[in-house]
């Protein structure tokens, strides 16, 4: 397969950092990468204006790592909490999202873009969760989250139904039997 060199002028997961030159498929290249500007051609002829260009990407991400190495710091002792309706097992109705984590972290100050939440599935019971928040290609934050049924009541305490015991059965129909005239004989065949 025919292969073409190419300068990364964003981060993508699958090839390498910002101002990298990477060997990628043409089609991928000219169908993907330079169509959304993600990438630029690197030719012979061009060389010198790509070294250029590369020194200031990686300058920038220098840059951008350190700040987002400070946001981290700074964001290190947060703790987000959310109340949702849920049922008796503590299985939500509906669920928390990467948009909900990022409209709360919103909520405290921090403008974090949805898709830098590493979350895999939405959370959909209550109960405590660690989610990662990739500020960086390099830094990555870890923000425990709360979810509680509403009136805050999580999983663990929420009143469960107790089921009857026999001697519970039997009690009660003791009960009903010497008002009704059953004997106990007739309340444990009525069990079974």
């Amino acid at each position: 397969m025919a292969t073409t060199t190419v300068l990364l002028r964003e981060d993508v997961d699958t090839l390498g950092g910002r101002g990298e030159i990477v060997k990628v498929k043409s089609g991928y290249a000219r169908n993907y990468l330079l169509p959304r500007k993600i990438a630029s051609l690197a030719t012979k002829g061009n060389l010198q204006q790509i070294e250029q260009e590369r020194a200031a990407l990686l300058k920038k991400s220098a840059q951008d790592k350190s700040t987002a190495e400070a946001q981290a710091e700074q964001m290190k002792d947060i703790t987000l909490s959310f109340e949702r309706k849920a049922g008796e097992t503590g299985t939500l109705f509906g669920s928390v999202t990467s948009m909900d984590i990022a409209e709360a972290l919103q909520t405290k100050g921090y403008e974090i873009d949805r898709r830098k939440i590493a979350l895999k599935d939405a959370i959909k019971e209550t109960g405590d969760f660690t989610v990662n928040v990739k500020l960086h290609r390099e830094v990555t934050l870890e923000i425990p989250v709360t979810v509680t049924a509403e009136g805050g009541v999580t999983e663990e305490t929420q009143p469960r139904k107790s089921a009857k015991t026999k001697a519970d059965i039997t009690e009660v129909v003791d009960n009903v039997g010497e008002n009704a005239g059953i004997n106990e004989e007739t309340a444990t065949e009525a069990e079974g």
